[in-house]
């Protein structure tokens, strides 16, 4: 590994700890909120008011500029697939907190992510060497990731406009997938915008072009789309949930949009690229299997149950 990508490991790793610190904290604040206000699943913002939730918005935005910083040193294919690590912090602490039981099996998917995340780091490709925002602006502009950004924004509105109105039972699928389409053009933006930083801090101010403040636009209307969408989500669905499936549909998009535009895996041959996709084959099982067992040790006898047990016991 080259140093900026052990610099952009070392950053998206303590991303990923803020992070997935940030959903547990919030969800407490949104859930006080919830009790004496109209909940934001509800489409209330008496969290708004709640301190616990702006403590999780703070620890959000530390974990946010760690990963921004991280997009500045290493590529997308290697910084985004470690958003993985941020489920098990959640995983953990909502273990602790929340009383949302983490499993044996749960533990086994926490493992897979390591070993995922693992894989990826070690195989990671290097940087593209970019030497202004116009080059990025370039990348951006080419008939291939125009007709993918068009695509992502058009199926977010009908998702936003149509879907979320229309199908209640699929509202949390919706949820996560306007965050996540908006956010693979975030974190577009954001290389762009932490590229621009590099290099002005180098001596080249990059703050000059205009392309430099379209990408900083771009981050700021997204950021907001997603917090949006992901508080709504949060609040109406369980975090063992949420956070594993919103991880599993941004990294995809988020990748694919680096593929379109950036091309990172240009310099890669087959058997490296064929290492990355099982290492995130390896985190999309791992979080697959915390979903799926995340009501195992949770469920409680039924009181009828019970009852009906102690009269039983009574009469023999």
């Amino acid at each position: 590994m080259s140093l900026d990508n052990l610099r952009g490991f070392a950053l998206a790793t303590s991303s990923s700890a803020f992070i997935g610190s940030s959903f547990v904290i919030k969800k407490i604040g949104l859930k006080k909120a919830g009790d004496v206000g109209v909940r934001a699943g509800s489409g209330g913002y008496s969290y708004l008011y709640e301190p616990l939730w702006w403590i999780g918005m703070v620890t959000m935005i530390l974990g946010e500029v760690a990963n921004f910083a991280a997009y500045a040193f290493a590529p997308a294919i290697l910084v985004t697939p470690l958003g993985a690590l941020s489920i098990i912090f959640s995983a953990v602490l909502a273990h602790f907190i929340l009383n949302e039981r983490l499993h044996m099996f749960g533990v086994v998917g926490c493992a897979l992510c390591v070993v995922g995340s693992i894989d990826i780091v070690l195989h990671a490709p290097m940087e593209r060497k970019i030497d202004s925002v116009s080059e990025i602006w370039q990348l951006a502009t080419e008939p291939g990731f125009i007709v993918y950004s068009c695509l992502a924004v058009a199926l977010a509105l009908v998702l936003m406009f149509w879907v979320v109105h229309h199908t209640e039972q699929r509202k949390m699928l919706a949820y996560v997938a306007i965050c996540s389409l908006f956010g693979s053009l975030t974190v577009i933006s954001v290389k762009a915008v932490a590229i621009a930083l590099k290099l002005s801090f180098n001596g080249v101010n990059q703050f000059v072009y205009i392309q430099t403040w379209f990408f900083i636009s771009v981050v700021i209307i997204c950021c907001l789309v997603q917090l949006n969408y992901l508080n709504k989500a949060l609040d109406s669905f369980n975090t063992a949930v949420v956070a594993p499936v919103y991880y599993v549909m941004f990294t995809t998009l988020t990748i694919l949009a680096n593929m379109i535009m950036y091309k990172d895996w240009d310099s890669q041959n087959a058997t490296q690229i064929a290492s990355e996709v099982c290492g995130f084959v390896t985190i999309v099982a791992g979080t697959f299997l915390l979903h799926k067992t995340r009501d195992m040790g949770n469920t409680q006898p039924d009181s009828n149950s019970l009852r009906a047990d102690c009269e039983l016991q009574e009469h023999s």
